[in-house]
């Protein structure tokens, strides 16, 4: 595992310590390496979402109803 060195501001610094001491976490370290593993599990959603709304916006209109749109993206999310 890579060793880092960061500074903290003393109300991000508290927090930590308070999510340890509350034994959420066993250290610092474990907490911080989750919140990124969350935000990178989030910025693949956002990622995801983006790409979905560019292809829409690529397809143009449409005059499916509202049913037929939602059959049809359901089976998409099947295969």
């Amino acid at each position: 595992m890579t060793r880092q060195s960061i500074s903290l501001t003393k109300p991000n610094d508290k927090w930590l310590k308070e999510q340890v001491k509350s034994e959420e976490y066993t250290s610092k370290s474990e907490l911080v390496n989750d919140l990124i593993r969350q935000a990178r599990k989030q910025q693949k959603q956002i990622d995801w979402i983006r790409e979905k709304l560019v292809k829409a916006e690529q397809g143009g209109f449409s005059n499916k109803t509202k049913e037929e749109i939602l059959a049809q993206s359901k089976k998409s999310e099947a295969k």
